[in-house]
């Protein structure tokens, strides 16, 4: 969700904070805003609606200069967006706070506030905050100490990046719930909400825990713990480079991904299978152990994650004969769920840092779950921390808000667990050996099914003046329909929604006619006969079909109200991950006719870090 940048630097920082607010774009939001603390201890500030390069043009004058500063992308939670919303957020002149989170206790301490005489301007709970910071450096605290004694104050979760021009050296940085890192200079610190803003400048970070707050000037830096105690967290070399992060000859980051899929699998399956057997080693130390014992398995995401854990629940019934759950971790975390015996909870999530999904999985500790594993694409975040086992999906940076090598990378790695489950249970030898061939094949399989672009580019011309699609599929290419949905909504703005083929009966054919197209999967599986016959049904209403059809299913095109596109033969387990890519296609593709902001959609953030 919001983007946090902030320096302390013998140089001007405000090209940097600009700089690291582009490359937090892709998370979402609808103002930015930069405040500086210039040579003469005054505290400027410039906020604009909109896009980060009208903020930019905004600068151009270069009348905002100074060492020390905090910048801020903001997406909308309490008030509108608008100027007077957006951050920074400043007091009296004096203090100003960026924020990425909710306050949940805001309008206690707005009434407080009110009562000693304090003035709002904007509609945020974010504005308590630096009012609350004020008022403690007006009983005569240093920043440090008023900082900590204001997060004490509050209740919700918190990235905060906090100055003052009662002691313009100092930046101090907090966070409780949302993510903050900081990046190490020659002579300078950074604060951010992730990595990709610093790359420009650093590739040497902290990772902040919860509860931590940090102070730093440009030659040194002190954390503090939750517990009022000074730590020291490991600093982190990254991998990473600045060119990761841009789209290359792509037209989006969005298309960039798609196409980066066959490496991004290779790179997940990388070292993890010797000899057609797959290393439990690389889920972690006690892997064997949780393993053994693991008797059930509840798995809790969000969006994206949670349409991959569906799949997976398919996988582990069918191949491995684990009883599994899947569940949205907004429901989960609150419906009180029984805790079972041996079983182990799967979170699934890009970022790490998904809010509903770590709180799910706390609340599951409390309750009583044994063990937990979580499938993720970023180091050192939060469900890393919290988790017992951890399989990194190295899909490397996602900055596209839509999901995709994510998505697919996600897939790879259950399937890894499927199959070091399954052969604790039902799944043998010749089995495995079958799945790993598989998996091994899917880098050139996805090569084989990305050549199909350019005829889901011609087919996406059929979506270019409809409102509304549905999507079906059956068994675990269900799951794949429900992807196929919201990437279509997500990026073109069309009404999508999926459903079982087998449902199509039950309600949602009275929605089919001639302007609403219906998309199918169609691998050659037992289940495709049962599917052609849903097909027909579609036709006899007067439908206009979509299919992407196994070469090999005998679903030809049969007239004009039928589309078929060709998919090479594989395999029906892998076949979901398979199946995934055209429809992520036909959903760009779509969306580039529509005129979409492709890479950064209307009202989503990339990473939900609050509620």
């Amino acid at each position: 969700m919001c983007g946090i940048v902030g320096a302390v630097a013998e140089r001007d920082v405000v090209p940097i904070l600009l700089e690291g607010l582009k490359h937090l774009e892709y998370r979402g939001y609808d103002s930015a805003g930069v405040a500086v603390i210039n040579v003469e201890n005054s505290l400027n500030r410039v906020r604009m609606p909109g896009k980060v390069h009208a903020l930019e043009e905004a600068l151009k004058t270069g009348q905002l200069r100074g060492g020390m500063g905090i910048a801020h992308t903001r997406w909308a939670t309490h008030g509108a967006p608008n100027e007077s919303n957006a951050h920074p957020h400043v007091c009296r002149g004096t203090v100003a706070v960026v924020h990425n989170g909710i306050i949940e206790n805001h309008e206690a301490l707005k009434n407080t506030q009110l009562a000693q005489g304090y003035e709002f301007t904007s509609e945020t709970d974010t504005e308590v905050i630096v009012h609350q910071v004020h008022r403690y450096l007006e009983q005569g605290q240093g920043l440090l100490e008023s900082v900590q004694n204001t997060v004490a104050d509050l209740e919700g979760a918190y990235a905060l990046g906090v100055i003052s021009n009662t002691q313009p050296d100092i930046l101090v940085a907090a966070r409780r719930g949302s993510p903050l890192i900081i990046g190490l200079g020659i002579g300078e610190h950074f604060i951010a909400s992730d990595v990709s803003a610093l790359l420009p400048v650093t590739q040497r970070f902290i990772f902040l825990r919860d509860g931590d707050i940090a102070v730093m000037t440009k030659d040194k830096l002190e954390i503090i713990n939750a517990k009022g105690v000074e730590v020291k967290r490991p600093v982190h070399t990254s991998e990473l480079s600045v060119n990761a992060l841009d789209r290359g000859e792509f037209r989006h980051y969005m298309l960039k991904e798609i196409f980066e899929q066959p490496l991004a699998v290779a790179e997940t399956l990388e070292g993890r299978i010797i000899g057609a057997r797959v290393m439990e080693e690389a889920f972690g130390n006690q892997a064997s152990v949780v393993f053994d014992e693991t008797k059930h398995v509840q798995i809790i995401a969000c969006g994206t994650s949670y349409h991959a854990g569906l799949v997976a629940r398919y996988w582990l019934e069918t191949l491995a004969g684990i009883p599994t759950n899947v569940e949205v971790a907004s429901e989960f975390r609150y419906r009180k769920p029984v805790a079972r015996k041996n079983s182990l909870i799967v979170t699934i999530s890009q970022s790490g840092e998904t809010a509903d999904t770590l709180a799910a999985l706390k609340e599951a500790k409390e309750r009583g779950f044994s063990s937990s594993l979580t499938i993720c694409n970023v180091a050192e975040s939060s469900l890393i921390r919290e988790s017992d086992l951890v399989l990194m999906t190295r899909a490397g940076p996602e900055i596209g808000v839509a999901s995709t090598k994510a998505f697919t990378t996600q897939l790879v790695s259950l399937m890894l667990l499927v199959i070091v489950l399954g052969r604790r249970h039902e799944m043998t030898p010749s089995t495995e050996a079958s799945l790993v061939q598989q998996l091994e094949s899917l880098p050139r399989k996805i090569e084989e099914v990305l050549e199909l672009d350019g005829e889901i580019q011609r087919l996406a011309e059929l979506f270019a003046d409809k409102h509304h699609a549905l999507f079906l599929g059956r068994g675990s290419q269900y799951p794949v329909a429900m992807e196929g949905a919201l990437k279509l909504k997500e990026i073109s703005y069309i009404h999508a929604e999926s459903y079982p083929a087998g449902e199509l009966k039950h309600g949602p054919l009275a929605l089919v006619d001639a302007d609403m197209p219906v998309v199918a999967v169609a691998p050659n599986n037992e289940l495709l006969e049962k599917l052609k016959s849903n097909l027909q049904e579609v036709r006899a209403r007067g439908g206009q079909l979509v299919v992407f059809a196994d070469k090999q299913s005998g679903v030809e095109p049969q007239g004009e109200d039928i589309y078929v596109i060709g998919v090479a033969p594989t395999d029906d387990c892998i076949a979901p991950i398979i199946y995934t890519i055209p429809l992520q296609l036909l959903a760009y593709h779509v969306a580039v006719l529509k005129g979409t902001d492709i890479d950064q959609p209307r009202n989503l953030a990339k990473s939900v870090t609050v509620e």
